[in-house]
């Protein structure tokens, strides 16, 4: 008697993003909901992840907590004040991952090394080659290299156009796909590349050889 092989749960593709200074304003070690100030525009994007079968994954570096600056609690606080703002435009993260540890503690969480990455990826079912990590700092971008995630998008919010310089000196522009403005101005590219071309567009996503994208490509 033969048997069919066990049923492998198909993978679907990912947004992460870096909370601060994506989501949310940059102010240094946010720990209290009321100095929560949100980037506008993002809830279109996100909600075409939800309504598309992308998983909407934050990925952040919370240092101040390894330091003794605020708990973790403090940070799930800050959390579920930005959900609630993008929720009241009926958009959805579906996990929130953070990283608590000091630079110098050495672990394995913490970006540039890949594991808040890796870690939702086999929580919630990603296929990493053909998720988009966006983000305002190099360590985002060398994070979702280490990861294996398909494609990279620098934002100039937060510390994203300071950064953007950095990596033009550098010679190391090959880390992101395309620069943008904000997370906003970056959503028709982030869509074609997760392959949720609104009808008409025949986007191919990352899972064939996807064509330029808009905004400022790399030099």
């Amino acid at each position: 008697m033969s048997r069919s092989p066990p049923h492998e749960p198909r993978l679907r593709p990912a947004l992460f993003l870096d909370r601060d200074g994506v989501l949310n304003e940059e102010v240094g070690h946010l720990h209290d909901p009321r100095d929560l100030k949100m980037i506008p525009g993002a809830e279109p994007l996100l909600r075409a992840c939800n309504q598309g079968g992308v998983a909407v994954v934050a990925v952040t570096n919370q240092a101040g907590i390894g330091r003794g600056l605020y708990d973790a609690e403090a940070c799930a606080r800050v959390n579920r004040a930005i959900a609630e703002a993008l929720g009241r435009s009926g958009a959805t993260v579906d996990g929130w991952y953070l990283c608590p540890h000091r630079p110098d503690e050495g672990c394995a969480c913490r970006k540039p090394r890949p594991g808040l990455l890796r870690t939702a990826a086999a929580d919630l079912g990603i296929d990493l080659p053909r998720s988009v990590m966006v983000g305002d700092k190099v360590s985002d971008l060398e994070a979702a290299e280490a990861a294996g995630v398909g494609a990279s998008v620098l934002v100039r919010t937060g510390h994203g156009r300071q950064e953007e310089q950095r990596l033009v000196a550098a010679g190391r522009t090959g880390l992101f796909r395309v620069c943008h403005d904000s997370l906003a101005d970056a959503e028709r590219t982030i869509v074609g590349l997760l392959g949720l071309g609104r009808p008409g567009s025949g986007s191919p996503g990352l899972g064939r050889a996807a064509g330029a994208a808009d905004g400022d490509p790399v030099p």
